[in-house]
């Protein structure tokens, strides 16, 4: 893992899919191979839209449960489906995930519904001035979120537990959970699938995740789009009024934290960057640390993360249009986030940059601990430098490719954010 999240590069192709077409697991090839003799002998494709109320009935059926709250959910859920049907690309293996994924969302809706009502009190205790990282990804945010997850005065919001959100139970119940224990499974088919992607983002059940699962219940997150070809969604839900999202995100973290003593939320997830308006309107107290560094070191090696993802998914993919969909998806989302910080309180941001976590990880977060006015105690300092000697650069390996591959040029990226480097005083970095 460690804090120079970016890959190694080597010589590779132009198109990612036909790479990645080769290194599928035989299981995969198989199971892809037999579905398609059957579409040849006439066997039509199930489709996505015509399956909601089967989709819906299933949660029901496996929870016990028939409440999903408020039903402005399914607006999202059915934009999806139909995209899913007109214009996803995925293989009879990546359909199947893609079954399996909204079946698993449309159960923590329901379990999460259910926990509130169980837990009336929850919805009372305050989530206080918590701490979001938001930056670029590969520019030191997962690093970081390690890092401030040794902290016992903080809490994060574990991978089983953001998959399926409920009280957190004593730490020595977790392996007995179901959840945790479809979580570990879960991630132990995801690298088996595609190990490359553990140099790339590692996840573990029980370490930090993004909080973009919380969205998920709400169907309005880029998860969607960055797993699967669908146009028409990202089109859809760019234009959705985030303000119920991110009310439900709250609500689901208070859900979380009800059973143990109140503790400060660490949370981190890139994509607020692009929702920092209402981010700062539900959490009014939020502290906000944005790591920087140059977005022409950084833009290919996302472009190879996201390809990673979709390749577990699609047959087919474009990896030149995939990098211009980055490119101003990215860019547009540093803008957007240098708009807000304009006009709103400079004391809630800390602007980290990458450089400094590099050269001295706990100097740097001695100093945003006194700039909020926390306090970073001896022990804590400890079990950071502790998790920073266990977990060195490429620990789990390297991810190789070229910046070509994705028809990517240093001048292109480096004028799409230039205003967001002059801003901020980030300095360029050589190509490797």
């Amino acid at each position: 893992m460690g804090f120079d999240e970016e890959p190694r590069r080597s010589p590779g192709v132009e198109r990612v899919s036909l790479e990645r077409s080769k290194k599928q697991r035989l299981p995969v090839r198989l199971f892809n191979g037999a579905h398609r003799i059957l579409h040849r002998l006439g066997r039509q494709l199930p489709s996505f839209a015509r399956a909601e109320a089967s989709l819906l009935e299933a949660a029901r059926k496996a929870t016990g449960l028939d409440d999903f709250g408020d039903a402005g959910f399914l607006s999202g859920l059915r934009v999806l489906l139909e995209a899913y049907d007109q214009e996803a690309r995925l293989s009879p293996f990546g359909r199947m995930m893609v079954s399996q994924e909204l079946a698993g969302i449309l159960r923590s809706r329901l379990s999460v519904e259910q926990g509130w009502k169980r837990e009336p009190g929850a919805l009372e205790a305050p989530v206080r001035r918590p701490i979001f990282i938001l930056g670029l990804p590969r520019s030191g945010t997962t690093a970081l979120h390690h890092l401030l997850a040794q902290d016992p005065e903080n809490q994060v919001l574990e991978y089983w537990l953001a998959a399926a959100p409920g009280p957190r139970p004593p730490r020595e119940e977790w392996k007995r959970d179901p959840r945790y224990k479809h979580a570990v499974s879960g991630l132990r088919t995801m690298y088996y699938l595609d190990p490359s992607l553990k140099a790339i983002h590692l996840m573990t059940a029980e370490g930090p995740e993004e909080c973009r699962h919380l969205f998920l219940q709400s169907f309005l997150d880029h998860t969607f789009d960055h797993n699967a070809t669908i146009p028409s969604y990202t089109k859809w839900f760019e234009a959705q009024d985030m303000r119920p999202a991110y009310a439900r995100h709250r609500d689901i973290l208070k859900l979380i934290q009800s059973p143990g003593p109140e503790r400060r939320w660490v949370l981190k997830y890139p994509a607020h960057l692009r929702n920092l308006r209402v981010l700062l309107e539900i959490y009014p107290d939020a502290c906000i640390v944005q790591t920087h560094r140059d977005p022409t070191r950084v833009l290919p090696s996302i472009c190879s993360l996201v390809a990673g993802w979709r390749g577990l998914y699609e047959e087919a993919m474009d990896s030149h249009a995939l990098a211009r969909w980055q490119l101003d998806f990215l860019g547009e989302m540093m803008e957007e986030a240098m708009r807000v910080r304009e006009s709103a309180e400079p004391a809630q941001f800390f602007d980290l940059h990458f450089r400094e976590l590099v050269r001295d990880p706990v100097a740097a977060l001695q100093r945003m601990y006194a700039h909020f006015g926390f306090e970073l105690s001896a022990e804590s300092r400890r079990r950071m430098r502790a998790w920073h000697e266990r977990n060195p650069q490429g620990k789990h390996g390297g991810h190789p490719y070229t910046t070509e591959q994705f028809g990517l040029s240093h001048g292109e990226m480096s004028e799409r954010f230039r205003r967001y480097t002059e801003r901020f005083e980030i300095p360029s970095e050589a190509p490797r």
